[in-house]
């Protein structure tokens, strides 16, 4: 039997002295804290996450990062199953200096399991509560629990729990950064919170 007829749609040469179109100011960059939480979630419906083997080098996951440009690698093992997440605050910061300090060997002996954040320590959101907050509910969370990170989870049609999505620290920042009114890039919860509590005090 065949398929159903879809007609072509009409091609047009590209004309002369053509500009790339601009978001429209419908779709904020830049948020506030009373904007809905998913404006600053990364959701795994619409992009593939990076990902990496537990068995990849400390070269391997940061070659990765460069190459796909994020921060955060999500570690998978044979069966797809989520067993931590590695960040490149991970790699370039103590925790490999600690690990030959405590075990020996060198650098490149190091692999991504034994410095990345195992799947029992990582902190989950539930979909459902995400839907309805605010960005600084997320701030907030954040802030409490103390993690750069934290991944949104949901129930499939089976009942399985599945990673929905990513909250970064680094991603909120950069999108707070025209209510936060700072030329630097804001890399972590206690300075967003340093500096909204300067804000509100300087308008008492």
């Amino acid at each position: 039997m065949p398929g159903p007829y879809y007609a072509a749609l009409p091609a047009r040469p590209l004309e002369r002295d053509v500009r790339v179109h601009h978001p429209d100011h419908a779709f904020r960059e830049l948020v506030t804290l009373n904007d809905p939480a998913l404006v600053v979630m990364t959701d795994l419906r619409r992009m593939m996450p990076v990902t990496i083997d537990p068995d990849a080098s400390l070269e391997g996951a940061m070659r990765r990062m460069k190459q796909r440009g994020v921060r955060l690698l999500l570690v998978l093992d044979e069966q797809g199953t989520v067993v931590g997440l590695i960040t490149s605050t991970d790699l370039e910061g103590e925790k490999p200096m600690r690990h030959i300090h405590q075990h020996g060997g060198r650098r490149q002996d190091i692999l991504v399991r034994d410095i990345m954040t195992p799947q029992q320590m990582l902190d989950t959101l539930c979909m459902d509560d995400v839907v309805n907050a605010k960005v600084g509910q997320v701030v907030a969370t954040l802030q409490r629990v103390r993690r750069q990170h934290a991944l949104v989870v949901e129930r499939n049609g089976e009942g399985e729990q599945v990673v929905r999505g990513i909250f970064s620290a680094s991603q909120i920042a950069r999108q707070l950064a025209a209510e936060i009114q700072t030329a630097d890039v804001v890399k972590t919860f206690s300075e967003i919170k340093e500096l909204l509590d300067d804000r509100v005090a300087a308008k008492r």
